[in-house]
């Protein structure tokens, strides 16, 4: 019998670590299509370049791409049409206040299935700049590294 809070994972965000120091981390829903869920299960899906926006009160994914249907019809979505987030008000309050005071981004960080439900999970992030990326790959080498010499011990 499966697990009826299985979480699947559809399309993640892979490079957000390394482009973004993450500050904190919501969960949202996301107003889809009928093809574009289809898509999604198909693992036909990115969100390298996409962002959050606040408009009008509500939460948006701009520019995440979902790979058009290939059993659709005529009736098959646009790759890069803006989505409608699904949150709590007081969570649009938050997060606005995060990204007009503070100079902070929203980016998705994965997109996954609950409950036969499709998730975001998104962030508020900082950019990191140069000197921090090389940090983080100087200390991914020497965990690397350690890793090795107890492997090998």
């Amino acid at each position: 019998m499966k697990d009826s809070t299985e979480i699947k994972e559809l399309v993640s965000n892979r490079k957000a670590g390394f482009q973004y120091e993450i500050l904190d981390t919501y969960e949202m829903g996301i107003v889809l299509m009928g093809t574009e869920i289809k898509s999604l299960r198909d693992h036909g899906g990115s969100l390298q370049e996409a962002y959050v926006t606040i408009d009008n009160g509500e939460l948006w994914l701009v520019n995440a791409s979902i790979a058009p249907y290939r059993f659709g019809s005529v009736y098959n979505h646009e790759d890069k049409r803006k989505r409608k987030l699904l949150a709590h008000k007081k969570e649009i309050i938050r997060l606005n206040s995060a990204i007009q005071e503070k100079g902070l981004t929203c980016i998705p960080l994965s997109i996954y299935l609950k409950k036969g439900r499709a998730k975001v999970k998104i962030a508020i992030a900082k950019g990191k700049k140069l000197h921090d990326k090389r940090d983080t790959i100087k200390e991914r080498e020497d965990n690397k590294e350690m890793q090795r010499a107890m492997k090998n011990r």
